[in-house]
């Protein structure tokens, strides 16, 4: 490796997540400056052009732009690594040999492991990105979320969709509700409805979306309304009757 100073550019919307990152790649790698920090795809992307580092920490999903759009713009420019809660993609875009990733939340094993390929590959040019975009963009289209980021409190926390019962709207906000407890999103229903997967996730009311998974029973209000008794909450889910339908058989 050259004896130039390596320098980063990290590109993440939610600010927890950056200093994480941050402080992950301090432990692991010292001699890293990192030289700017952006919340949104078209920050990047300016930071990027105006400061030319090494290389870009890109999460896939990001407002504005998304890290996938970025690292399309600045292809050859930097080393481009991305981060991302989305393991589908990760597996990917390793695969490929062309860009290295980081799942969130952020191990210092895997960025033990990033730094180790980025050591080797710094000097060298930045690698093609072009199939590996491709794939990445397929699935980024097509897959249903698998993550959601939510606030607990003045923390920030991953939730796998797979461990939530319900959502609920609540004034400018969504609450996601699971065993353990309950997180605030500013998803609103219609958002989070097109984007679960159908198969999984029902709408039951105006503003609430059940985890097939979650329910032990459906009952009969004193209307005949279906009433959804869950696995693991003790509160009982109305379904209205626009959605009545879709429990008839049970």
């Amino acid at each position: 490796m050259s004896s130039k100073q390596p320098t980063a550019l990290i590109a993440e919307d939610e600010a927890m997540l950056r200093a994480q990152l941050r402080t992950r790649l301090a432990q692991a790698w010292p001699e890293l400056a990192v030289v700017a920090e952006a919340e949104n795809g078209e920050q990047a992307l300016a930071l990027q052009r105006e400061l030319e580092p090494d290389i870009a920490f890109l999460d896939i999903r990001m407002p504005v732009r998304s890290g996938l759009e970025v690292a399309q713009e600045i292809e050859g420019a930097c080393h481009v690594v991305f981060v991302t809660a989305y393991d589908e993609y990760a597996v990917t875009a390793f695969e490929q040999g062309a860009v290295d990733y980081v799942l969130k939340p952020v191990t210092p094993e895997r960025i033990a492991k990033v730094v180790e390929r980025l050591k080797q590959r710094i000097d060298r040019p930045a690698a093609d990105l072009g199939t590996v975009l491709a794939q990445l963009e397929a699935r980024d289209s097509s897959g249903p979320l698998r993550w959601i980021k939510a606030s607990l409190g003045s923390s920030l926390r991953l939730i796998p969709v797979d461990e939530v019962h319900y959502f609920h709207a609540e004034d400018k906000y969504t609450k996601v509700v699971t065993s353990e407890g309950e997180a605030l999103i500013r998803k609103t229903i219609k958002e989070l409805f097109d984007e679960l997967d159908s198969e999984v996730f029902w709408q039951v009311h105006r503003g609430t979306i059940v985890n097939l998974r979650a329910i032990a029973r459906v009952e009969r209000d004193y209307r005949d309304q279906p009433l959804i008794i869950l696995k693991d909450r003790p509160e009982k889910l109305t379904v209205s009757r626009t959605f009545a339908h879709l429990f008839k058989a049970m």
